[in-house]
């Protein structure tokens, strides 16, 4: 399941990444090919689709981003409480006893 969402959200970062390519942020890109007045998608209709998709594959990008979170399996300290730290602190300390901090020293002149 992870592998899949993985290569989706990579498929899904090239494909967001063409779409940001063929826009240009003056007004051109793929619409300044579009110069005739009676195109079936026009100059604005264009800038509009690239805009959507753009939207639509940031959010699809995010969605992944989570799934893979929350079905990743779970390891590290939540997953196993002894580690070694904490292993090495309960065999050099003695049970119930506090470390000992130095005692304050007045290093100020009167």
């Amino acid at each position: 399941m992870i592998t899949f969402l993985v290569i989706l959200g990579i498929l899904v970062c090239i494909i967001l990444i063409l779409l940001i390519l063929i826009q240009n942020p003056k007004g051109g890109g793929l619409s300044s090919g579009f110069s005739s007045s009676n195109n079936i998608i026009g100059v604005q209709r264009t800038g509009d689709f690239l805009e959507n998709g753009t939207w639509g594959l940031a959010i699809t990008i995010m969605v992944i981003a989570i799934l893979i979170n929350i079905s990743a399996p779970k390891t590290g300290a939540a997953v196993n409480s002894d580690s070694k730290i904490q292993e090495q602190i309960d065999k050099t300390a003695a049970p119930g006893a506090l470390p000992q901090m130095p005692a304050a020293t007045d290093t100020t002149k009167k």
